[in-house]
């Protein structure tokens, strides 16, 4: 039987994408009709910028390319001259590093310093006097 070099595959049902026949979201910048950004505008510009310091991308903030480049420009500048910062400050629950074996204990208790020794059962442990103390230790001092 003869062998088929280019057999036909199997027709696939079409992938249905939610997103082709949505509307693109038009530049806010051009819907005002702003020719250029400027980069001391920094309630403007913090809407471009995430939580975390970083600059929102142009599919998530609806730019066109132009102005996506003016405000990725007005962004570092104004960083650069301290207007805004590059990064915010995050609250992290975790401690750094790698974790050791302290991380899976749970909370260490605090020793009572108040407290005074207890010797182990069965030992006896001396009276000793504060004037005895004081000279032993000031002997140890010498």
């Amino acid at each position: 039987m003869p062998r088929i070099n280019n057999p036909k595959p199997p027709k696939r049902a079409p992938k249905f994408d939610p997103r082709r026949n949505q509307k693109k979201k038009p530049c806010a910048l051009c819907m005002v009709g702003a020719t250029s950004v400027d980069y001391k505008d920094l309630n403007t510009l913090r809407k471009y910028i995430s939580d975390r310091g970083k600059i929102r991308g142009r599919r998530v903030s609806g730019n066109c390319q132009q102005h996506q480049r003016d405000i990725t420009d007005a962004i570092k500048t104004a960083r650069e001259l301290a207007l805004l910062p590059y990064t915010q400050r995050t609250v992290t629950e975790r401690r750094g590093g790698r974790g050791g074996r302290d991380d899976r204990r749970g909370p260490r208790e605090d020793k009572n310093e108040d407290r005074p020794f207890e010797a182990p059962e069965g030992t006896e442990m001396p009276e000793i006097t504060t004037e005895e103390f004081e000279t032993v230790s000031a002997e140890g001092e010498e």
